[in-house]
């Protein structure tokens, strides 16, 4: 119903109480001003028209103003009743979205926990990482430790029945000039080629000896300027990973030689002018 219907209707039924109120007045009117008739049945027939069905000013008559209002009241009747529905889904869904937001509340609180979890595990893997990168560089630092009193010697010809021991002093007096006594007073604690034989290699394995004193190993370490310019090798025995590290310092202690720095290789650190040469691109070892 919009608004210029009820204020239609509303107009409609104060016309009509007005109407009724005047008729009020006028019988008590009549009542006070003249003696009491007899109403016979032509008088009934005759009165003015005070029944319900009576005719507003309007041209509608009360009942069909009842009946309009009627149906207006039911019409609100169902709006009502469509309200009272609404309210109920309102109010299901409000609980179903406070429980949906308890739930997000709960799942972010777990979701911070997990974060705090993963920080936690994260630190301990960063830490547990650490921790095996000291234990891999004493493993090996151990082994080069151990290998302190080993020499390589490479490019000696193989034979088959061959004295390893033997034909490394036979070298040594040979090439690396040594005197005979000195070289028959090295001690040695074992002697051995390197790696398995393979027929037809193009290069005779390295043999390596461990000497008894270090020494003699830094003596005849120190006459290795005498094979410059032959196939022969003399040096220190290294684990595999410092021999990696130091073919990549090789080519930087000569470029810097080049340059005029005084650049000496000590294991696997190079030092420039007396000061440790650090590079995380190529010494990330030393981090």
């Amino acid at each position: 119903m919009n608004s210029e219907d009820s204020e239609e209707n509303l107009e409609t039924l104060q016309e009509y109480i007005d109407w009724c109120f005047d008729v009020i007045v006028m019988k008590k009117n009549q009542h006070a001003c003249s003696p009491v008739k007899s109403e016979t049945p032509s008088s009934k027939r005759s009165r003015p028209a005070d029944s319900p069905e009576t005719t507003l000013p309007t041209g509608k008559s009360f009942t069909d103003i009842l009946d309009s209002i009627d149906k207006r009241l039911s019409s609100f009747d169902a709006r009502l009743s469509l309200v009272e529905i609404l309210h109920r889904e309102f109010k299901s869904l409000r609980e179903s979205l406070e429980f949906s937001q308890q739930q997000v509340e709960t799942l972010a609180a777990k979701n911070a926990s997990l974060r705090d979890s993963v920080k936690s595990l994260t630190e301990n893997v960063t830490h547990l990482n650490e921790e095996n990168k000291k234990i891999k560089e004493t493993v090996i630092d151990l082994q080069a430790r151990s290998m302190r009193d080993n020499l390589v010697f490479s490019g000696i010809p193989e034979s088959a029945e061959e004295d390893a021991e033997a034909t490394v002093k036979s070298f040594i007096k040979t090439y690396l000039k040594l005197p005979e006594d000195t070289v028959e007073n090295i001690c040695f604690e074992r002697v051995h080629r390197l790696g398995a034989k393979k027929p037809g290699a193009p290069r005779p394995r390295p043999i390596v000896a461990k000497f008894g004193y270090f020494k003699q190993k830094e003596q005849v370490k120190s006459r290795g300027r005498e094979l410059k310019g032959t196939d022969f090798s003399v040096n220190d025995q290294f684990p595999k990973e410092i021999l990696e590290r130091r073919k990549v310092l090789f080519p930087i202690r000569r470029s810097l030689i080049q340059k005029g720095s005084r650049a000496v290789i000590a294991v696997d650190r190079l030092y420039v002018d007396g000061r440790l040469y650090r590079d995380l691109s190529t010494t990330p070892w030393l981090y």
